[in-house]
């Protein structure tokens, strides 16, 4: 068996990030093959160049088919057998020089941290105001004490250590530390929210001619 009937697997997940702009396909995916010199070959294989210049824009995307890909690896061995285990399409992103502008980022996470804070301290109030907690706690006191309650009794205490504890337990994340190894609610959300995004690129890009496939 030659060089050119070996079989190469190839996978790419649906969002990959570079840092150069000249893309090679070992930047990319994860290939495996039996003949090395080939899959070397292969890793180093040349697929995409983004622009030099990207002052409009941070991000720079490239929609590519995998069939693209593979008539990229048949140019160089035209009777390779390529079985793909990953996506069909996928999103190539470009960020150029990433360690700048830090400081950007941590402000946009303590500008975001002071919404979620104050956004969810006023939701707090605002159902406790809408179902009156204060004169059901109230109720409840005078029901078992038998005297009126001043607004600060064990409910009240009870109440809020629960709501505390509550939100820690649901949302599963304390500072940098998970009570359980399971994915918080958050990071499942955040993973649907990036599929939604891609999956919206692809189709874009499909329907207005711009994703990179074969002709």
């Amino acid at each position: 068996m030659s060089a050119n009937d070996e079989t190469i697997y190839i996978k790419i997940d649906r969002n990959v990030l570079v840092y150069d702009r000249n893309v090679a396909l070992g930047d990319i995916a994860s290939i495996t093959s039996s003949n090395e010199a080939m899959l070397r070959q292969v890793k180093q294989k040349k697929i995409y160049t983004f622009q030099e210049d990207i002052t409009s824009k941070k991000i720079q995307r490239a929609i590519f088919s995998i069939l693209r890909v593979v008539e990229f690896i048949h140019e160089d061995y035209p009777n390779a057998e390529i079985e793909n285990e990953g996506e069909a399409d996928f999103i190539i992103e470009y960020i150029k020089n990433p360690g700048q502008n830090q400081w950007v980022s941590y402000l946009k996470i303590v500008v975001l941290s002071l919404v979620l804070f104050f956004g969810g301290a006023f939701t707090i109030m605002s159902f406790n105001n809408d179902i009156g907690i204060t004169d059901l706690f109230g109720k409840f006191y005078y029901q078992v004490m038998g005297r009126e309650s001043n607004g600060f009794t064990e409910l009240e205490i009870s109440y809020c250590i629960g709501l505390a504890i509550g939100i820690l337990v649901f949302f599963n994340h304390f500072g940098k530390k998970k009570i359980t190894p399971d994915p918080t609610p958050i990071e499942v959300q955040l993973r649907k929210y990036e599929q939604d995004v891609d999956d919206t690129y692809i189709e874009n890009s499909g329907r207005g001619g711009t994703e990179i496939d074969v002709n």
